[in-house]
């Protein structure tokens, strides 16, 4: 493992220490199932996994928000807090290598939401502005609780809500599932017994089969999801399959997810979808409108910022506002982070704690700065 930092690492401390947020020191070996089960499937696949003496399962730290969070919950830490990192994560099969850096700020506690997803947004700005004084800065938010008001509002089935929250943030999995209420009943391309199971609707013998069709091919549940897990799955998407979306919430989920405005604009263009829809979305929309008063008291740049309604991020914890940051051409973020209200209750704290936080990949600025990484 390499133990050297990028040649701006000690800038980015110094913004962390001035937006006084405590460096924190989150170890390397990090138990496996708080990722397995909240990570995200695009991050499942590629954790490095091992076992300790005991049979317990380890990893690699892939990212640092679960761990920071659990690392709170371990101490029994006041709050309101801020955590800031800097070291090393892995993943397999990354472009540009399995082990890298990053850095970031989580902010746990904080009561005032709107402020708090500001201040995350206007810390990560601020960082790559002071590493990459030259590169023009692109912001793109979204936000997961405004898309979840739009499906409750539509009237959808609590099992499409449920099916469709978990793809926000996947545009290929969300078109798929979408595609699916144009054809409900189209039948699912399963092994003929699986088939006979899932029709029955036995769940206890699906999950049977299922540990023993994946123990014969020796594969292991810790590796991905769990049988029984995989089975609730296949019986939900049965169950949604006999259900058809009326034309007209379609039609309006549709138009939802192509808003793509500045965020200038952004509040009057989703207060003028929910009248043309004639759906109710007040509770959520001043929840956006606040934040974006609140950005806008950074004064960030707000023509170099734009709100697209099917951004989301491939991590499962996230419940509100979300975001990437770019430059230039680059085709992949240098920043992304966003609001996880739930992810502690999850892990164990014993009250509710919301949380926001940012990552910044390192790696990819040393690249804009023609640095190796």
């Amino acid at each position: 493992m390499t133990s050297r930092y990028p040649s701006f690492a000690g800038e980015i401390l110094d913004l962390f220490a001035e937006r006084e947020a405590a460096l924190t020191d989150i170890a390397i070996i990090q138990p496996a199932d708080p990722f397995l089960d909240m990570a995200g499937e695009d991050l499942r696949r590629r954790i490095f996994l091992t076992e300790s003496e005991t049979g317990e399962t380890l990893c690699l730290r892939p990212e640092f928000t679960i761990p920071v969070c659990l690392d709170h919950i371990d101490k029994r830490a006041s709050t309101p807090r801020r955590y800031a990192y800097l070291g090393e994560v892995f993943r397999q099969r990354r472009e540009g290598g399995a082990e890298f850096f990053q850095a970031g700020i989580e902010d746990l506690g904080a009561e005032d939401r709107a402020a708090a997803d500001a201040r995350s947004l206007a810390d990560a700005h601020a960082v790559l502005s002071r590493v990459l004084p030259d590169a023009a800065l692109q912001v793109t938010l979204g936000d997961q609780a405004v898309f979840e008001a739009v499906l409750s509002a539509l009237g959808l089935p609590r099992g499409w809500q449920k099916r469709l929250a978990r793809a926000f943030g996947s545009p290929a999995m969300l078109e798929a599932a979408i595609a699916e209420f144009t054809n409900p009943h189209a039948a699912a391309n399963l092994p003929r017994e699986i088939a006979s199971l899932v029709a029955r609707g036995d769940e206890e013998r699906l999950t049977q089969h299922i540990e023993e069709a994946m123990q014969a091919a020796g594969l292991s549940p810790s590796a991905g999801r769990e049988p029984d897990e995989i089975a609730r799955r296949l019986l939900e998407k049965a169950a949604l399959r006999s259900v058809r979306l009326a034309d007209t919430a379609l039609d309006a989920l549709k138009a939802f997810l192509v808003i793509n405005v500045p965020l200038a604009q952004a509040g009057k263009r989703l207060a003028a979808f929910a009248e043309e829809t004639g759906i109710f979305l007040d509770e959520a929309l001043a929840e956006f409108g606040a934040r974006a008063e609140r950005i806008a008291g950074h004064s960030l740049p707000l023509n170099a910022i734009q709100y697209d309604a099917g951004f989301g991020r491939p991590l499962d914890y996230y419940t509100g506002f979300i975001f990437e940051i770019g430059a230039g051409d680059l085709r992949q973020p240098l920043v992304g982070g966003g609001r996880y209200d739930r992810l502690l209750t999850l892990l164990g704290a014993e009250k509710p704690i919301p949380g926001v936080g940012f990552s910044i990949w390192l790696d990819r600025i040393a690249a804009l700065r023609g640095e190796a990484p």
